[in-house]
């Protein structure tokens, strides 16, 4: 028999698949089964004897108690007891059977593991000492081998430098024999090879070997050069070059040699020959170069053949406008300027039509025009270079200098097409001491300039007054000459090769924009007194045209480019809120934002004051209109014709003079404005003062409305087409004062009924009104005075 210990340990095996509940349950029937099959003696061996009794005296209280007939039950009992018992044997053995099997298997391959470990321990030891042995003996001649590893390595470099050498010295033969029998295009073919043999051994470290083969090529490219250039030398001058005359012209001179098809063929051939050069040509001249300052951008040298070409032309320049001689006048910029322009024209068609075709048939894709003008310009940009420095400091002549290259580069970008990524004038002009000079002298000019535009007599007169259709902004000349400033200075700038530089000018133009503000707004108030005299009207339609023109430019290309540059510099500065280069990002704000909002803000308190005063001349015109009486006016019936309240003239003159006279002095924009806010502030006035301060009979209420709907609102007629719907509160409220009796009583019924219910809508929209609340109708509605007598 097992014993109980045994026993009770039996549930808690690895094999069991029942939930914590289920196991639970399980265990507990085993206990009891222990309890009942072997009782207190032997499972007090694993378990406390008294928790075991209190444990099977709890299980016999459960399940028979006090009740005699729960007896039936130990059958039952005993049956689950013994299956269970069974149950829990045939575990045990299973499991006491296995165990041992798994602890011998894991027990033998552990022995077989520790043999195989001593074997390879065993051949590890014996390997170590065979491989240490071998070293040992090998070690002699490792150093012999490594000795003789390096010789060879050394014997094969100084044959790889012979072989250098030697095919330098092969190419260098090679020329040698093509020039003694006058094959200059070979010699010119295998210095290129020479050529790019030099360039691979740039990264080696034998110095005296790449000495001698730059020697090797400098050598023979001097004389392939030399004999290449006087023979191209000499055909450029059969045909009369360089062209000094105008294009016209050069025709007639080219047709006079008359070998003229055999001199283009000896300059083509020349020419190609000349281009198998640039390679060597490049590894040992040394391009002219501007100083670092300038930050010219990166281009390659001029083709060999247009440098031979330009050098007649370079000593030209530098005869007359280098040193002391009469031409080179610092104060003539244009001269130098000019010249270069003229020889770029006169060389345009030769180039175009003789040059340009062999450039083709060659395959690398140069422009000879362009060629040709780089190598022109860098004459130019030496020149400006070293003139600048000496007139940096005069005004007129620095700024006489600036309208001059400007003038240089805009014909030489639209005329002969030269690339604004090249080097050009507008990098010199970049330079940090010359631009900050010129933003200071375009600053001090544009002053200058505004300052005599505002004291001008005809300064706010508008040049196209007597031309309608021109006229729509009736603009005064001082705007419109302040606006084409800013304009010039944008065409000036908008060539900078950067956009820092740019946005620099863009800043300019913004102060001058704020300080022109300021002048209107200065001489505004010397106006405000007269605010509907010409010069406050001209005042104000001139901060109409600043603003409406810079929000035109807003939208403009050029500005939403400098935009988007300044969003970059914003954004690297930290200057602006993320909300602000958010709107920047978004296009949702431009540039001149800043500058619209401030002439915005004028232009509204301009236009207030305006609309206040004609207000006020209104009102005191109609006093007497005010204190007419309403209540004791004959009706309609009663006079043959209807006739303005003669009260009402000096309100309805006055109305019309303060319109007819803005119209002619305002714009159409800022004038739509101004009677539509004062037509806002008139019929509130009417309503307010006249209507709801009276008692209206029937006469009166009829005359009320013949004085509005026949001469205060066809006063606006010619400005819209339906005034009446602009006078709102007058117009609605004689509608309630001339409504008959019976529709008055109706409506005032409907309206007490249903306050505030969509009845009394309807009703007040039945007989048109639509802008005055409920109680304004009532409140009418009790002013009037002609209601029949009910008796009560």
């Amino acid at each position: 028999m097992l014993l109980a210990a045994e026993i009770g340990k039996a549930p808690a095996a690895p094999c069991c698949s029942e939930s914590g509940n289920e196991r639970k349950d399980v265990e507990e029937k085993n206990d009891i089964n222990i309890a009942a099959l072997f009782g207190n003696e032997q499972v007090s061996e694993d378990t406390d004897n008294g928790d075991l009794t209190s444990y099977v005296s709890a299980f016999i209280e459960k399940e028979v108690g006090n009740d005699l007939k729960s007896l039936k039950k130990l059958d039952k009992l005993i049956e689950q007891m013994t299956e269970n018992k069974m149950q829990l044997e045939e575990q045990v053995l299973t499991i006491s059977s296995e165990i041992p099997k798994r602890i011998q298997s894991a027990l033998k391959n552990a022995e077989e593991s520790k043999q195989f470990l001593n074997q390879f321990l065993e051949q590890e030891t014996h390997l170590f000492s065979s491989i240490n042995s071998h070293l040992l003996t090998a070690q002699p001649w490792m150093e012999d081998l490594g000795a003789m590893i390096n010789q060879i390595e050394e014997i094969e470099r100084h044959l790889a430098y012979l072989k250098w050498i030697s095919q330098i010295e092969e190419l260098s033969d090679n020329i040698q024999q093509y020039l003694m029998t006058n094959n200059v295009p070979e010699a010119a073919s295998t210095l290129v090879s020479m050529a790019e043999l030099d360039i691979k051994l740039q990264e080696s470290s034998c110095a005296h070997l790449l000495a001698f083969t730059r020697a090797t090529v400098k050598f023979w490219h001097k004389i392939l050069k030399d004999k290449l250039t006087s023979d191209f030398e000499e055909v450029l001058a059969q045909l009369h070059w360089p062209f000094i005359t105008p294009p016209q012209s050069q025709t007639v001179g080219l047709s006079r040699p008359a070998g003229a098809p055999e001199i283009y063929s000896n300059l083509e051939t020349l020419f190609c020959q000349l281009l198998k050069l640039q390679t060597s040509d490049e590894l040992l001249t040394e391009p002219k170069q501007l100083p670092e300052k300038y930050c010219l951008p990166a281009s390659p040298s001029v083709i060999l053949p247009i440098q031979i070409m330009l050098t007649p032309l370079q000593k030209r320049f530098r005869y007359h406008f280098r040193g002391n001689r009469q031409t080179n006048v610092i104060s003539k910029p244009e001269w130098y300027l000019a010249q270069v322009l003229m020889w770029i024209g006169n060389h345009t068609q030769f180039l175009d039509e003789k040059i340009q075709p062999i450039l083709d048939k060659v395959g690398p894709s140069v422009n000879a025009r362009l060629e040709f003008t780089r190598g022109l310009m860098m004459l130019v940009l030496e020149k400006l270079a070293a003139d600048i420095p000496c007139l940096l400091y005069d005004d007129n002549l620095f700024c006489h200098l600036v309208d001059e290259v400007l003038l240089f580069e805009r014909e030489l970008h639209s005329l002969y097409g030269y690339p604004s990524t090249f080097a050009n004038c507008m990098h010199i002009l970049s330079e940090d001491t010359c631009f900050q000079r010129w933003l200071t002298v375009e600053r001090k000019f544009a002053l200058q300039k505004m300052d005599s535009m505002l004291s001008s007599e005809a300064a706010w007169i508008s040049q196209y007054k007597d031309i309608t259709d021109v006229d729509e902004m009736k603009v005064p000349d001082c705007a419109e000459t302040f606006m084409t400033l800013l304009l010039v200075i944008t065409d000036r700038y908008k060539n900078l090769p950067t956009a820092s530089r740019k946005l620099q000018f863009l800043e300019l133009q913004k102060d001058l924009v704020d300080d022109f503000r300021i002048r209107l707004t200065q001489v505004m108030k010397e106006e405000t007194r007269a605010s509907l005299g010409f010069r406050y009207c001209a005042i104000l339609n001139a901060v109409n045209y600043i603003s409406t023109v810079l929000a035109d430019w807003a939208d403009n290309v050029f500005f939403l480019q400098l935009q988007q540059a300044a969003l970059e510099v914003f954004a690297e500065n930290n200057t602006l809120s993320k909300l602000q280069l958010g709107q920047l990002a978004s296009m949702e704000s431009s540039v001149f934002d800043d500058m619209i909002n401030l002439l915005e803000r004028l232009k509204h308190d301009m236009l207030t004051r305006q609309v206040d005063h004609v207000f006020r001349e209104v009102k005191d015109a109609a006093k007497l209109y005010k204190k007419e009486r309403w209540l004791s006016l004959p009706s309609q019936s009663e006079q043959a014709v209807m006739s303005l309240s003669s009260s009402a003239c000096p309100l309805l003159l006055t109305v019309r003079d303060r319109l007819l006279q803005l119209e002619e002095q305002l714009c159409f924009s800022l004038f739509t404005v101004f009677w539509q806010v004062l037509v806002e502030k008139l019929d509130m006035y009417i309503y307010q003062e006249i209507v709801l301060a009276n008692h209206f009979n029937e006469g009166g209420a009829a005359q009320l409305q013949f004085d509005m709907s026949r001469n205060l609102f066809p006063l606006f007629s010619r400005y819209c087409k339906r005034p009446e719907n602009y006078f709102k509160h007058v117009k609605e409220a004689c509608i309630v004062l001339n409504l008959n009796i019976g529709s008055a009583l109706l409506l005032k019924d409907v309206l007490q009924s249903a306050s505030g219910q969509p009845p009394a809508t309807e009703a007040l929209n039945e007989v048109g009104i639509y802008k005055l609340a409920q109680q304004d109708v009532e409140i009418l509605l009790n002013l009037r005075t002609n209601w029949p007598n009910t008796g009560k």
